[in-house]
């Protein structure tokens, strides 16, 4: 498997966990004719201890021992195979009908800048190997990061090959944990970068105040008021008007940072949720303004395609453009990134690049991704 692949059509499987740590997506995707069609997804939902060490690690919570980051490491890796063994046996797929996995692990640390940057994922790829007997491709970022770029985000590409229109500006914006924006130009460029937190503090401060994972609904928002003077506070954190490429994730945006700018208020806990999300909202309109003001339409995906509040403030400050879920237009908003993870196994080996410098920063066009193979006796 360390060789150039000629014909790599068939059956992948995408895995990602993303900011939020809200589960596992996993996607089974045929490759016909280049394209990506999804063929069935679920979310593999993560053992309630491990997802609650997942988030502290990720929010600089906790400090690791050499010893309980590779149980850590391990651990996240037997919950993808689970993920991995759930996806064939709900689509009644073989393992040996699958080419490769795509795995992108779960960020525990996404440092693209500095005196030595990287950003690390964990979730043991040779144990998913050895344990689903299919070739995993992984560490998806690290050479972005080695060619002097932000090794995010990754999925623009995608976005531009299954939702470019081209001769109009369009926006495809992704609500996970982080926001991030693709911006596929009339002219056909192809940018992007992250505007900053999108469900990710909303559900921690919900966890939090409510003990719920996710604010349902957007209820919770819905019941308190924006805090104009906490909302400033928020939006003169310097990561918002930092020039592209940029890129961020918990480390930066997390309760501890909420927490150091929330001592000087008093506020209902429903009234911090409101803010919270007007923050998103309000983040990722100025970036849209900024950077995509010809845009005609903005498709919406990941989990904040959910939260109808959300939804309806973006709508109103988007406006005149149009805001639609990537749904819409035949693409599976929550499984569009586990989709691009299974293009990048195909990209890793077909021995093709699965950046776009224009977007990372990279000095050029990478390819991305290490192999582990399964062991043969496996299959």
């Amino acid at each position: 498997m360390t060789e150039r692949v000629a014909d790599a059509a068939g059956l992948y499987v995408g895995l990602i966990s993303g900011t939020s740590a809200d589960g596992i997506d996993a996607a089974l995707v045929r490759f016909d004719d280049h394209q990506p069609r999804l063929v069935h997804a679920l979310t593999h939902a993560w053992p309630e201890a491990l997802r609650t060490q997942i988030l502290r690690v990720a929010q600089s919570e906790t400090t690791l021992d050499l010893d309980a980051f590779g149980r850590l490491d391990v651990a996240i890796g037997h919950s993808f195979a689970d993920a991995v063994d759930t996806l064939l046996a709900q689509s009644g797929t073989l393992a040996s009908a699958v080419r490769a996995v795509g795995s992108h692990g779960q960020t525990i640390r996404h440092r693209p800048t500095g005196e030595h940057p990287f950003s690390l994922q964990i979730g043991n790829a040779a144990v998913i190997a050895e344990r689903s007997g299919i070739d995993v491709a992984a560490d998806f970022r690290s050479a972005d990061v080695a060619a002097g770029g932000q090794g995010a985000p990754l999925l623009p590409a995608v976005h531009a090959m299954l939702l470019n229109t081209p001769g109009r500006t369009r926006v495809v914006l992704n609500l996970g944990g982080i926001a991030n924006i693709t911006v596929l130009s009339a002219k056909g460029d192809v940018f992007g970068f992250d505007t900053g937190p999108a469900n990710g503090l909303m559900d921690a401060w919900c966890l939090r105040h409510r003990g719920e994972a996710f604010d349902r609904g957007g209820a919770f928002a819905a019941s308190g008021q924006v805090h104009e003077a906490l909302l400033a506070e928020l939006l003169r954190d310097p990561y918002f008007p930092l020039p592209p490429p940029k890129s961020t994730g918990r480390e930066h945006f997390h309760l501890a940072w909420l927490d150091a700018r929330l001592h000087a208020v008093s506020l209902a806990p429903e009234d911090v949720q409101a803010t919270l999300l007007e923050l998103t909202a309000r983040s990722i309109a100025m970036a849209i303004d900024a950077h995509a003001k010809d845009a005609f339409d903005v498709l919406a995906c990941g989990g904040g395609v959910h939260n109808p509040v959300l939804m309806q403030r973006l709508r109103q400050l988007l406006h005149p453009r149009e805001l639609a879920s990537t749904a819409d237009y035949g693409v599976d908003p929550d499984y569009l990134e586990a989709t691009a993870f299974a293009w990048l196994a195909r990209q890793r080996l077909l021995g093709l690049p699965g950046n776009l410098p224009a977007v990372t920063g990279a000095k050029g066009y990478r390819v991305l991704g290490a192999l582990y193979p399964a062991p043969r006796d496996a299959r």
